[in-house]
Protein backbone atom coordinates (compact mmCIF):
# COMPACT_ATOMS: atom_id res chain seq x y z
CA UNK A 1 0.00 0.00 0.00
CA UNK A 2 1.27 2.97 -0.90
CA UNK A 3 0.49 7.09 -0.19
CA UNK A 4 0.34 10.05 -2.83
CA UNK A 5 -0.89 13.10 -3.81
CA UNK A 6 -0.48 15.20 -7.01
CA UNK A 7 0.55 18.93 -6.84
CA UNK A 8 0.16 21.56 -9.51
CA UNK A 9 3.60 22.96 -9.09
CA UNK A 10 7.35 22.32 -7.27
CA UNK A 11 6.48 24.82 -4.41
CA UNK A 12 3.49 22.63 -3.15
CA UNK A 13 5.41 19.58 -3.43
CA UNK A 14 8.70 20.90 -1.80
CA UNK A 15 6.00 21.94 1.28
CA UNK A 16 4.79 17.88 1.01
CA UNK A 17 8.22 16.86 0.98
CA UNK A 18 9.07 18.98 4.14
CA UNK A 19 5.82 17.95 6.09
CA UNK A 20 6.87 14.59 5.41
CA UNK A 21 10.03 14.96 6.49
CA UNK A 22 8.94 16.89 10.24
CA UNK A 23 6.34 13.64 10.20
CA UNK A 24 9.30 11.64 10.37
CA UNK A 25 9.75 9.94 7.00
CA UNK A 26 13.26 9.62 5.80
CA UNK A 27 14.54 10.95 2.27
CA UNK A 28 15.05 7.50 0.94
CA UNK A 29 11.38 6.68 1.57
CA UNK A 30 10.01 9.82 -0.42
CA UNK A 31 9.28 9.34 -3.54
CA UNK A 32 8.96 12.06 -6.13
CA UNK A 33 7.80 12.14 -9.81
CA UNK A 34 7.78 14.65 -12.39
CA UNK A 35 7.88 14.80 -15.36
CA UNK A 36 9.94 17.72 -16.05
CA UNK A 37 13.16 18.41 -13.88
CA UNK A 38 13.17 19.83 -10.57
CA UNK A 39 17.11 20.96 -9.56
CA UNK A 40 15.76 24.00 -8.57
CA UNK A 41 13.65 22.19 -5.15
CA UNK A 42 15.80 21.09 -2.80
CA UNK A 43 13.40 18.02 -3.82
CA UNK A 44 15.32 17.29 -7.00
CA UNK A 45 18.59 16.91 -5.28
CA UNK A 46 17.18 14.05 -2.92
CA UNK A 47 18.37 9.94 -2.84
CA UNK A 48 20.83 11.77 -5.95
CA UNK A 49 24.35 9.71 -4.87
CA UNK A 50 24.83 6.32 -6.83
CA UNK A 51 27.63 4.00 -7.14
CA UNK A 52 27.29 3.19 -10.55
CA UNK A 53 30.65 3.99 -11.71
CA UNK A 54 32.19 1.89 -8.74
CA UNK A 55 29.83 -1.17 -10.12
CA UNK A 56 31.10 -0.26 -14.08
CA UNK A 57 34.87 0.12 -12.72
CA UNK A 58 34.55 -3.58 -11.28
CA UNK A 59 32.66 -4.90 -14.30
CA UNK A 60 35.37 -3.66 -16.50
CA UNK A 61 38.43 -4.88 -14.33
CA UNK A 62 36.44 -8.50 -14.36
CA UNK A 63 36.24 -8.10 -17.97
CA UNK A 64 39.98 -6.59 -18.30
CA UNK A 65 41.25 -9.85 -15.96
CA UNK A 66 38.78 -12.58 -18.21
CA UNK A 67 40.19 -11.30 -21.30
CA UNK A 68 44.09 -11.11 -20.22
CA UNK A 69 43.62 -14.91 -18.62
CA UNK A 70 41.63 -15.72 -22.40
CA UNK A 71 43.66 -14.81 -24.44
CA UNK A 72 47.18 -15.60 -22.71
CA UNK A 73 45.75 -19.37 -22.08
CA UNK A 74 44.28 -19.80 -25.43
CA UNK A 75 47.93 -18.88 -27.05
CA UNK A 76 49.57 -21.17 -24.37
CA UNK A 77 47.32 -23.82 -25.04
CA UNK A 78 47.68 -24.36 -28.44
CA UNK A 79 51.28 -22.68 -29.13
CA UNK A 80 52.22 -21.62 -33.05
CA UNK A 81 55.91 -21.04 -33.24
CA UNK A 82 56.23 -18.90 -35.53
CA UNK A 83 60.51 -18.32 -35.79
CA UNK A 84 61.71 -16.10 -33.28
CA UNK A 85 58.43 -14.54 -32.18
CA UNK A 86 57.42 -15.29 -28.98
CA UNK A 87 54.19 -17.82 -28.24
CA UNK A 88 52.18 -14.97 -26.17
CA UNK A 89 51.33 -11.43 -28.78
CA UNK A 90 50.45 -8.54 -26.32
CA UNK A 91 49.54 -6.37 -29.68
CA UNK A 92 46.87 -8.42 -30.97
CA UNK A 93 45.29 -9.49 -27.65
CA UNK A 94 45.17 -5.57 -26.72
CA UNK A 95 42.25 -5.77 -29.04
CA UNK A 96 40.18 -9.05 -27.47
CA UNK A 97 41.32 -7.57 -24.10
CA UNK A 98 39.52 -3.89 -24.80
CA UNK A 99 36.07 -5.33 -26.15
CA UNK A 100 36.39 -7.76 -23.15
CA UNK A 101 37.04 -4.93 -20.74
CA UNK A 102 34.15 -3.06 -22.06
CA UNK A 103 31.81 -5.67 -22.13
CA UNK A 104 31.94 -6.26 -18.33
CA UNK A 105 31.75 -2.53 -18.02
CA UNK A 106 28.43 -2.40 -19.97
CA UNK A 107 26.72 -5.41 -18.22
CA UNK A 108 27.61 -4.42 -14.92
CA UNK A 109 26.08 -0.96 -15.88
CA UNK A 110 23.07 -2.42 -17.72
CA UNK A 111 22.38 -5.03 -14.64
CA UNK A 112 23.17 -1.82 -11.90
CA UNK A 113 20.17 0.55 -13.54
CA UNK A 114 17.73 -2.28 -13.77
CA UNK A 115 18.02 -3.39 -10.21
CA UNK A 116 18.34 0.92 -9.30
CA UNK A 117 15.61 1.47 -11.40
CA UNK A 118 13.44 -1.09 -10.56
CA UNK A 119 12.46 -2.54 -13.18
CA UNK A 120 12.37 -5.78 -11.94
CA UNK A 121 9.44 -5.19 -9.99
CA UNK A 122 6.98 -7.39 -9.94
CA UNK A 123 4.72 -5.11 -8.05
CA UNK A 124 3.25 -1.86 -9.45
CA UNK A 125 5.44 1.17 -8.88
CA UNK A 126 4.05 4.37 -7.47
CA UNK A 127 2.70 5.79 -10.44
CA UNK A 128 -0.22 8.38 -11.70
CA UNK A 129 -0.75 9.27 -15.08
CA UNK A 130 -1.54 12.78 -14.45
CA UNK A 131 2.15 13.30 -13.78
CA UNK A 132 2.87 13.02 -17.50
CA UNK A 133 -0.69 14.08 -19.39
CA UNK A 134 -1.54 17.23 -16.24
CA UNK A 135 1.93 18.47 -16.23
CA UNK A 136 1.80 17.08 -12.39
CA UNK A 137 3.97 16.43 -9.22
CA UNK A 138 3.74 13.36 -7.32
CA UNK A 139 4.93 12.77 -3.81
CA UNK A 140 4.21 10.00 -1.92
CA UNK A 141 5.28 7.52 0.61
CA UNK A 142 5.14 3.56 -0.65
CA UNK A 143 4.31 1.41 2.84
CA UNK A 144 4.33 3.90 5.10
CA UNK A 145 4.65 2.88 9.34
CA UNK A 146 2.56 6.07 10.16
CA UNK A 147 -0.12 6.49 7.63
CA UNK A 148 -1.74 8.92 9.51
CA UNK A 149 0.91 11.29 9.93
CA UNK A 150 1.58 10.83 6.23
CA UNK A 151 -1.70 11.57 5.01
CA UNK A 152 -1.60 14.60 7.30
CA UNK A 153 1.66 15.66 5.68
CA UNK A 154 0.26 15.53 2.26
CA UNK A 155 -2.72 16.99 2.84
CA UNK A 156 -5.70 17.12 0.88
CA UNK A 157 -6.05 15.20 -2.06
CA UNK A 158 -4.18 11.87 -0.49
CA UNK A 159 -4.73 8.80 -2.88
CA UNK A 160 -3.90 5.44 -2.30
CA UNK A 161 -2.01 2.85 -4.73
CA UNK A 162 0.11 0.61 -5.77
CA UNK A 163 -1.25 -2.47 -3.50
CA UNK A 164 0.73 -5.67 -2.55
Amino acid sequence: MSLYALYRDGHGAQRAVDALRAAGVPDSEITVISAVPMEHFEFGEMNKATRIWYVASGGGLIGFTFGTWLTRMTELAWPLPTGNMPIVAWWPNLIVIFELTMLGAIFATVITLMVAGQLLRRRPALYDPEVTTGEKILVGVEAPRDEKAVERALGDGVKRGGGE
